[in-house]
C-alpha cells in the first residue's frame, strides 16, 4: 500500500521559514518524480516544485523561485520543501505527490501552511 504523509505545516508570520517533510512507503522512491503541490481556498491546485532522482535541476513555479528549496533523500524514501522568506500568499494546503511515468500519480493528505500577523 502506497503512502505519503506530509509534515511540518504550521503557523508562521511573514518572512518566517517552514520546513516541510513528506515520508513515502510502498513505492521504489529512487523511481518516481516527487513533487509538491498547494491549494488556496477557492483556488486549484499547482505545482509548486519538483525533483527527480536523475540530477535534472528542479523545478520551482515562479512565485518561490529563490525562497523555496526541494530535496530528496532516496534512501530513507524522504520529501523536502525548504520554505523561506514565507509571505501571505504562501498560505495554502500543501501536497506531496508520487509520479512514475504515465501512471496516475500518489497524492498525501496535505499539511497546513498558514502565514499570518
Amino acid at each position: 500500500q502506497v503512502q505519503l504523509v506530509e509534515s511540518g505545516g504550521g503557523l508562521v508570520q511573514p518572512g518566517g521559514s517552514l520546513t516541510l517533510s513528506c515520508a513515502a512507503s510502498g513505492i521504489t522512491f529512487g523511481q518516481y518524480y516527487m513533487s509538491w503541490y498547494r491549494q488556496a481556498p477557492g483556488e486549484e491546485r499547482y505545482l509548486v516544485a519538483g525533483i527527480s532522482s536523475v540530477g535534472a535541476p528542479p523545478f520551482y513555479d515562479h512565485s518561490v523561485k529563490g525562497r523555496f528549496t526541494i530535496s530528496r533523500d532516496d534512501v530513507d524514501k524522504m520529501l523536502y520543501l525548504q520554505m523561506n522568506n514565507l509571505n501571505t500568499s504562501d498560505t495554502a494546503v500543501y501536497y506531496c505527490q508520487a509520479k512514475f511515468g504515465l501512471d496516475s500519480p500518489y497524492w498525501g493528505q496535505g499539511t497546513q501552511v498558514t502565514v499570518s500577523t
